[in-house]
């Protein structure tokens, strides 16, 4: 390792094995899945497709919840101990995997969206909410078919230290896809988020039991032996 990698700290480097991603105790409740959506409206397109996809997940065996961003104040705009900042972060650590679906407004994300994922640190304490969970990114679009927003929510899913899945769900002309009940019509747009919900349960189901492997770090855990290092060397004051 010296003589190959002299920049490498051998004790902390890790070779990665099929038998240290075999989980040791795999989890038997149901996966916990937080589904957030971007629009406040009375009437809100993503919000009716949120609880659609909450429908499945449900019938697929998830537990779900669903969190209301009306009264979320902005960003910086209030103390993170408001009560719908609070709600939403222990939602955050709460959750195995998500699903963020947000309205096109201006060719990006709706504001009520962002807002919510701004309030969210990367870390709390010595915890990361949002790290190694998986996500799922849909977008509703008041007209033809467009797919900024996922886009932007796959960046905004990487940032945050989430594994989002392969598959996406972009409804167009989303006023014509919902009866009168709010439920959402027969169609392929249905389908597909069937397909996305599905996909979500199984990577769910397959990293959950593994993500502190697979998010364990060779930077990190060098830095935590440096931090270390330094505290127990430190002289005493």
């Amino acid at each position: 390792m010296q003589d190959t990698l002299p920049n490498v700290d051998a004790d902390l480097i890790d070779i990665p094995s099929l038998e240290q991603l075999s989980p040791r105790t795999p989890m038997r409740h149901k996966p916990r899945i937080l589904l957030l959506y971007g629009s406040t409206r009375e009437r809100s397109f993503s919000r009716l497709v949120t609880q659609e996809a909450a429908r499945l997940l449900n019938e697929f065996g998830a537990e779900t919840k669903i969190f209301d961003p009306s009264g979320l104040p902005l960003p910086d705009d209030a103390p993170d101990t408001h009560p719908k900042v609070a709600e939403l972060r222990e939602l955050m650590q709460w959750s195995e995997g998500q699903v963020w679906c947000s309205p096109e407004r201006h060719g990006s994300m709706s504001a009520v969206f962002k807002a919510q994922i701004d309030w969210v640190p990367l870390a709390i304490g010595a915890v990361r909410p949002t790290q190694g969970k998986t996500l799922a990114v849909m977008q509703v679009c008041g007209g033809s078919q467009s797919f900024n927003v996922v886009n932007q929510l796959r960046v905004l899913g990487r940032w945050m230290r989430m594994f989002t899945i392969p598959n996406q769900s972009s409804v167009a002309k989303a006023f014509t896809e919902f009866d009168e009940a709010g439920r959402m019509k027969p169609s392929s747009y249905y389908d597909r988020l069937v397909d996305v919900m599905e996909e979500l349960m199984k990577f769910t189901l397959l990293l959950r039991d593994r993500q502190d492997y697979l998010v364990d770090r060779y930077s990190e855990r060098k830095e935590s032996a440096e931090e270390l290092s330094k505290r127990v060397n430190q002289r005493s004051i």
